[in-house]
């Protein structure tokens, strides 16, 4: 039998904005110093790196191809093309050099080159280690059966149990694409429930690095180093052993743009909706995300806006988390939030206890609004739950990726495996990154 241990686990804390508050883990080594021990991450508009790899957004004009001029650049400068969407007015290169985008920005049918953006993620919190027991058993139709259901305060506050009662399970016809940091797709309870033929790594530095620390297990690339993929992914279907899901009979598949060091790619994301509607999504979540200047990146808000309304007419809902910077989102002047503000998305805040004397409660007042997340009318579409901050006892639970690398302080250096197998990991933790996954969990099931 497979043992449970509960790690509290600095992941992936506030990816700028849209994300979660983490604990630190203990590891053999001692408690891993967090950068950041507050639990609301203050809003930050500058993304984190601006060009990375070489990776640039390459904008059309309107009613005009640029792909002939793209790749003739690309066969005499060097690069790749990793997408071209001539329809939705865009390109994404990488492997490019400053002088060839340059170049770019030149070429016929080009309106601008916009160097890809990474957007930051935060580590914050402390930590424990708990031996909680044997598996327990799964089962299609009664999740509440999980070993540790007690816990899940989040599962019983949008009723679940009662639409699990009523029948509302999921179903495999119906796909949630996981646009994240990968998936764990060994861990029991997500074994069977990810469709490896659609899952996709758009983020080759980390494919590299999948090989370097786990070549010889032959794992697919959607395997998850970092851990945040795994925890979300669990919230919307799961096989219920230890934690229940939202769904239990819906399919997932990976889209891989986020990496171990904490960044995401603009990019990579964008790719990635495109992707995961021509492949099949009837809903796509998004527990990332960021703010940037309009006038910054112009470029980005009209290739934003094209991908989210091609998703929007092949009948795929994207739905995203709202943001940990407690920010007015009616009243940001110039501030676009990604992606809040893209059209046509469910964007979720988070609830949360206020109070939580044990592990398994009493969860005093559960639909109270979380003190971080962002709001506001004109972009929030609902809430759910993301998880209280006053203790950790209130924060939303599951499993921790065994895949999982752990970083220093700084989030600059891999020091090894943070939940290495063959024990299983519980991971903790609290914000909008875990609101939106109940949606997504909730819109499969219907």
């Amino acid at each position: 039998m497979r043992r449970l241990v509960i790690r509290t686990a600095t992941i992936a804390g506030a990816i700028v904005v849209a994300a979660c508050v983490y604990d630190a883990p203990t590891t053999p080594t001692g408690t891993i110093a967090a950068a950041n021990a507050s639990n609301s991450p203050s809003l930050q508009l500058t993304p984190g790196t601006a060009e990375s790899g070489g990776r640039y957004l390459i904008v059309f004009k309107p009613s005009r191809t640029a792909g002939p001029a793209i790749t003739d650049e690309l066969r005499t400068g060097g690069g790749q093309l990793e997408g071209l969407y001539e329809q939705l007015g865009f390109a994404v290169v990488s492997g490019v050099t400053s002088d060839a985008a340059a170049r770019l920005a030149k070429a016929n049918g080009v309106s601008s080159v916009e160097p890809d953006v990474e957007f930051a993620i935060e580590p914050m919190g402390d930590g424990q280690a708990l031996d909680v027991g044997e598996l327990g058993t799964q089962s299609a139709t009664a999740p509440q059966g999980a070993l540790l259901f007690a816990r899940q305060w989040n599962m019983r506050a949008i009723r679940a149990d009662a639409a699990w009662a009523g029948g509302f399970l999921g179903s495999p016809t119906v796909s949630v694409a996981i646009l994240d940091t990968g998936i764990d797709y060994l861990w029991p309870d997500l074994n069977g429930r990810v469709d490896l033929t659609r899952s996709i790594s758009l983020r080759p530095d980390e494919d590299a690095r999948l090989q370097t620390w786990f070549g010889s297990l032959g794992r697919h690339p959607i395997t998850d180093l970092n851990g945040h993929g795994t925890l979300v992914s669990s919230i919307v279907a799961s096989n219920s052993g230890f934690f229940a899901g939202v769904t239990t009979r819906t399919r997932l598949f990976g889209v891989k743009v986020c990496i171990v060091f904490n960044t995401c790619s603009t990019a990579a994301i964008l790719n990635g909706i495109v992707y995961a509607v021509d492949h099949g999504a009837d809903v796509i979540n998004m527990s990332l995300g960021g703010a940037f200047l309009k006038r910054a990146g112009p470029g980005f808000v009209s290739v934003i806006n094209s991908v989210f309304n091609y998703a929007n007419r092949r009948g795929t809902l994207i739905v995203v988390a709202a943001g940990n910077g407690a920010a007015d989102i009616d009243h940001t002047g110039n501030v676009y939030f990604t992606y809040c503000n893209s059209p046509h998305v469910m964007c979720v805040s988070a609830t949360g206890p206020t109070a939580a004397p044990t592990s398994s409660g009493p969860f005093t007042n559960p639909d109270a609004v979380a003190p971080y997340t962002n709001f506001g009318r004109s972009a929030i579409s609902l809430a759910a739950p993301g998880g209280g901050v006053t203790t950790v006892n209130a924060f939303v639970s599951g499993p921790c990726s065994s895949t999982a690398l752990s970083l220093n302080a700084a989030g600059t250096i891999i020091l090894g495996p943070l939940c290495p197998l063959p024990v299983l990991f519980l991971l903790r933790g609290a914000g909008t990154s875990l609101s939106s996954p109940h949606v997504a969990g909730v819109a499969a099931a219907l």
